[in-house]
C-alpha cells in the first residue's frame, strides 16, 4: 500500500524556533546554532507590521520542519507614504523535499504591494532570481579607504549609544534608527560639521573570506551616498583608531570621489519601490549578523 506524503506550508511560530534553528544549522554548516537562535530571538521582540509573519514560513512533514524561508518585514517611509519591505533571508529545504520548495517562495512573495529584497544571493542563483522577476538594484561593493580622503575642517564624529533618546540636529526617527542598530551591535555615528549639518551613519563589522583582506567595516545606513563621500575623511580617521582601514558600501561601479576597489556582488528587488544604495537598515545583516 502506498502512503501519501503530507507536506504543509505554514507560518513559523515561537514554538518552532528550536527546530528551525536545528534545520538551518544543518543547511548552513558555516553558521552556528547560536547564530540562528540569537537572530530569531531578535525577531521575536522586534516590531513587525500587522498581518505579516514575524519569522517567515516553513515546510512541515509529520510535524517536523523540513524547509524554511526566513523573512524580515519592515514598515518604511517612502516619499511620505508608509510601505512594506520584506528581506528574503535564509532559505533551506532538506534534499528529500526540494520538489516542494516553490511552495515557500510562492506564499512568501504573494503580496504585490510589498517590495521584496534579496541582499545576499550567491552568484550561481542570479539567473534563477531574475527568472522570478527580480531586478538588480546594486551591482556590487566599493571597498573605500576613507582615511585617504581629505577631511572637512572642524568636522566631529560622535558615537550614538543604544540608550540614546535625543541627538541635536537629528529627527526622532533618525535617533531611533541609530539607537536600535547600536543595540544590534552596530557602530552608530553622527558626523557634525561646523555649519551645524548633522549626518547619521550605521556601520557594522564585515566577514571577509580572504586572509589577506584589510580590516573592513560595512556601511549599513546613510541618508545618501553623497553624505558618506562628504564625511569620508573624518570617518576614516575615526575608524583608524579602532583598527578599521576600509569601509565597504553599495555601489554600481567605481566611485571616482573615493579611493578604493570595486567588486561585483549584486543585490536584487521586486516590487513597487526600488531600494536606495547604502540603506541596509533592519535587514538580515544586522538582525542575524554578518
Amino acid at each position: 500500500m502506498r502512503v501519501r506524503t503530507m507536506i504543509r506550508c505554514r507560518e513559523i511560530e515561537i514554538a518552532d524556533l528550536d527546530a528551525i534553528a536545528d534545520l538551518l544549522t544543518r543547511g548552513f554548516p558555516i553558521r552556528s546554532r547560536d547564530y540562528w537562535i540569537d537572530g530569531l530571538r531578535r525577531l521575536s521582540v522586534r516590531e513587525t507590521p500587522d498581518s505579516f509573519p514575524r519569522f517567515g514560513y516553513m515546510l512541515e512533514h509529520d510535524r517536523t520542519p523540513v524547509g524554511a524561508l526566513l523573512l524580515i518585514h519592515t514598515a518604511r517611509n517612502d516619499d511620505g507614504r508608509v510601505s512594506i519591505r520584506c528581506n528574503l533571508s535564509s532559505w533551506y529545504v532538506e534534499p528529500a523535499f526540494r520538489s516542494y520548495a516553490p511552495m515557500l517562495t510562492k506564499v512568501a512573495q504573494r503580496h504585490k504591494d510589498v517590495t521584496y529584497v534579496n541582499i545576499s544571493p550567491a552568484q550561481w542563483t542570479w539567473r534563477a532570481i531574475e527568472a522570478q522577476g527580480f531586478r538588480s538594484y546594486c551591482g556590487g561593493l566599493f571597498f573605500s579607504f576613507p582615511a585617504l580622503s581629505r577631511p572637512v575642517r572642524d568636522m566631529r564624529v560622535e558615537v550614538v549609544r543604544q540608550d540614546a533618546q535625543a541627538v541635536d540636529g537629528l529627527s526622532e526617527a533618525d535617533v531611533a534608527l541609530l539607537a536600535r542598530h547600536a543595540a544590534y551591535g552596530c557602530l552608530s555615528l553622527v558626523c557634525r560639521a561646523a555649519d551645524g549639518r548633522c549626518d547619521p551613519f550605521v556601520l557594522q563589522s564585515m566577514r571577509i573570506k580572504s586572509r589577506i583582506a584589510p580590516p573592513v567595516i560595512q556601511l549599513i545606513y546613510c541618508r545618501d551616498v553623497a553624505d558618506y563621500v562628504a564625511c569620508a575623511g573624518a570617518i576614516g580617521r575615526f575608524l583608524l583608531w579602532r583598527g578599521r582601514i576600509s569601509v565597504a558600501l553599495d555601489a554600481n561601479g567605481r566611485m571616482k570621489e573615493l579611493v578604493g576597489l570595486y567588486r561585483e556582488r549584486r543585490k536584487y528587488f521586486m516590487g513597487p519601490h526600488c531600494p536606495r544604495l547604502a540603506d541596509l537598515s533592519d535587514t538580515e545583516l544586522v538582525i542575524y549578523g554578518p
